[in-house]
């Protein structure tokens, strides 16, 4: 798991995908010759269907393509269960990506700074100033947690 994976996860934005287990083989067509075996267990994808938009004076017909609606994103509390897990700690995960991690029990340390930075793509330039990186480290985490479903504040993201 990346580090930055293990930041959603502990923030509740990402869950653990269980193992893929082994599918079954591909059962044989009836009237198949006994060597059969398929060409890929991969399916082929459907063709794009360019659909026109249905409305009330479209009739509705078996071959009538339906669009789904766009899934939103689940939003998490993330200011709420930080909040939560700051109480009394002295930690203020709003300004350093160190009481960040420290909150979210996880190692914060120089050199795993540097392991997300790299994994955030932090310019080189930055990577040689720590001070410089955990600025930049801090928002860009934040800024990546507000992408998958955290509700992070604009102040904090500008």
């Amino acid at each position: 798991m990346s580090f930055f994976n293990n930041i959603l996860e502990k923030l509740g934005l990402k869950k653990d995908k269980p193992a893929a287990t082994a599918a079954a083989p591909a059962a044989k067509p009836t009237g198949v010759r006994d060597d059969y075996r398929p060409i890929s267990s991969t399916p082929v994808p459907a063709k794009p269907v360019t659909a026109k938009p249905v409305t009330a004076t479209t009739p509705v017909t078996a071959t009538t393509p339906v669009q789904a609606a766009p899934k939103a994103i689940a939003e998490v509390d993330v200011v709420k269960k930080l909040e939560q897990l700051s109480k009394g700690s002295g930690l203020d995960w709003k300004v350093s990506i160190v009481d960040l991690l420290k909150l979210l029990d996880i190692d914060s340390s120089l050199e795993a700074r540097k392991e997300l930075a790299v994994e955030l793509g932090c310019p080189a330039d930055l990577m040689k100033d720590s001070a410089k990186m955990n600025t930049w480290l801090h928002k860009t985490v934040l800024k990546k947690i507000a992408e998958n479903g955290g509700n992070i504040p604009q102040s904090l993201l500008d």
